[in-house]
């Protein structure tokens, strides 16, 4: 049997157009009479809105509309929880948090309204450890409790387990918030069409999801919004959620001309998500010869203001934080948690890198510990040719110890190196 694709090296469809620069992005889009939009964002982690005043924006020459809170008609979205607002009403959760929104007749002119544009807050206490934000008398973000989602999964006994180990190990590990900064920055294009839908054009990687987003926000049918995905140039999980076109789209609406809002590369470090920062603990127990027995595993994620994907991160990186290896006895436990950091979000990885990084610190901790070679340790407890999680799945075809000895091989690693 003959195959067209399977085996077959094929150019990419739109390579073409990438290395000759006619690729057309969302910012290279322009209509008749466009308008541009800027947000006001709070420089407070945490505050009460006590008042807002545009006036003054409204006056400026070439501003064509102001919005707050008070001209959103559904006024908060989220994937898992909604719990975010486009525009802040009652309260700042981050820095970042947008306040108000303008659109104007050039990107100078929006940016000089919003410096028009004055609120009186009431700065609150702050929370920016995720550990500490589990305690009872942490600062709330939201409610009365800053823990949003326990994440538990049993495998087996752990305590006994840990009773037949011969030694343990026991270490916390960090890691910090990334932000993507893809080279294209957050952009989107909206218009209202003679027949009145709302089309908004988006740089964004998950336009059927962010379509619903938006049409609730709005509250219109799905069928009279239209999103288009132009060329995306980077994105890295980033692009998964509503950012700009929200505020794009409520102004055309009210202006009844294209608006186009673009992040500049401040916004994008200030409002757009970022890589969950985790706190984690390991506890191993092993026999002597380095049989791994019994894990242990506390994942802390910083949410940041807004839960976004922090559930969904959070779920994965659980059930892949025992790592690829034979254990038989497993305990996690995943904590979600609310803090006045920047919101975390989807990116590549998506939770697992995390804790890849921090069960192969750990593995490599074990391995000075015992004396044992740091490869060693690892084939003696790598998956074989399929694997059990410890949520029971079965994971078959693994090929993990055929990349670790291949990769060992290319490194010209021997067990003096490992040791030494």
């Amino acid at each position: 049997m003959t195959y067209d694709v399977v085996g077959k090296r094929l150019a990419r469809h739109d390579a073409e157009l990438q290395v000759t620069g006619r690729s057309q992005y969302t910012d290279d889009i322009s209509r008749p009479g466009m308008l541009h939009a800027k947000a006001l964002r709070s420089a407070h982690a945490h505050a009460r809105i006590l008042r807002i005043n545009t006036s003054a924006a409204e006056k400026l020459a070439g501003v064509k509309a102001v919005i707050t809170a008070k001209d959103i008609p559904h006024n908060l979205f989220g994937l898992s929880h909604q719990d975010q607002p486009v525009l802040a009403a009652d309260k700042v959760r981050c820095c970042g948090d947008a306040v108000a929104a303008v659109a104007a007749t050039s990107r100078e002119a929006a940016e000089e309204a919003i410096a028009l544009i004055a609120v009186d807050y009431e700065p609150l206490p702050g929370v920016f450890d995720p550990v500490e934000a589990m305690r009872p008398d942490a600062p709330k973000v939201h409610g009365d409790n800053n823990v949003i989602v326990h994440v538990p999964i049993r495998h087996n006994d752990v305590a006994q387990g840990f009773r037949e180990s011969d030694v343990i190990f026991e270490e916390k590990i960090t890691t910090q918030m990334v932000e993507h900064a893809p080279i294209e920055p957050h952009a989107a294009v909206a218009e209202v069409s003679p027949e009145g839908d709302v089309v908004v054009t988006t740089a964004n990687q998950r336009p059927f999801e962010s379509a619903y987003d938006v049409s609730k926000v709005l509250k219109v049918p799905m069928h009279t919004l239209r999103l288009i995905c132009p060329a995306v140039g980077g994105g890295f999980g980033g692009k998964s959620e509503i950012t700009v076109e929200p505020f794009a789209a409520l102004l055309a609406l009210k202006t009844g001309k294209p608006v186009k809002m673009v992040y500049s590369r401040e916004d994008e470090f200030v409002a757009s998500t970022v890589r969950h920062p985790y706190v984690t603990t390991y506890k191993s127990g092993l026999k002597k010869d380095g049989t791994l027995v019994a894990r242990q595993v506390e994942i802390v994620s910083d949410c940041g203001a807004y839960v976004s994907f922090g559930e969904a991160t959070l779920i994965k990186a659980s059930v892949h934080a025992a790592g690829p290896y034979r254990i038989r006895h497993v305990s996690v436990d995943g904590y979600l948690v609310y803090t006045n950091n920047p919101v975390g979000g989807a990116m590549r990885g998506f939770g697992v890198t995390q804790l890849g990084f921090a069960y192969e610190v750990h593995m490599d901790t074990i391995a000075a510990g015992m004396g044992i070679d740091p490869l060693e340790l690892r084939m003696k407890n790598l998956f074989g040719d399929e694997g059990t999680l410890p949520t029971g799945q079965v994971v078959p075809g693994v090929t993990v110890r055929e990349c670790v000895t291949k990769a060992a091989a290319l490194a010209g690693w021997t067990s003096e190196v490992g040791i030494r």
